[in-house]
C-alpha cells in the first residue's frame, strides 16, 4: 500500500514537542516504517480468527481459603476512618 506523506509538524504539535530539522527527518522516516508494518498486518487474512485481548488465557488464581471477608457498614467505616465525608473515606491528596 502507498501511505500518504506524514505531516510531522502536525504530529509534533499534537505531542507538544519541538523538533529540530534533523529530528523531523528521522521521526518522519520512523513513522513511515511503523505505518508500513501496520499495512503488512492489514494484509493478513484473519477470516475465522476470534479476536482476543491477550495472547494467553487470563483468569483469576484463587488460593485455598480465599473467601470474601467481613463487609463493613458505612457507619462502621465512618468510626474507623480519620476523616469521612459523603459516605467516603477522605485520604491525603497524592497527585498535584
Amino acid at each position: 500500500m502507498n501511505t500518504p506523506k506524514i505531516d510531522i509538524d502536525y504530529v509534533a504539535k499534537l505531542a507538544r514537542i519541538d523538533l529540530t530539522d534533523e529530528e523531523k527527518i528521522k521521526l518522519s522516516s520512523q513513522l513511515e516504517d511503523i505505518i508500513g508494518h501496520f499495512d503488512k498486518l492489514s494484509a493478513v487474512d484473519v477470516q475465522g480468527v476470534e479476536p482476543m485481548a491477550h495472547a494467553q488465557k487470563v483468569f483469576n488464581v484463587w488460593r485455598e481459603g480465599d473467601e470474601p471477608g467481613e463487609i463493613y457498614t458505612p457507619e462502621t467505616l465512618e468510626k474507623l476512618a480519620p476523616e469521612y465525608r459523603d459516605n467516603q473515606v477522605v485520604v491525603p491528596k497524592v497527585v498535584e
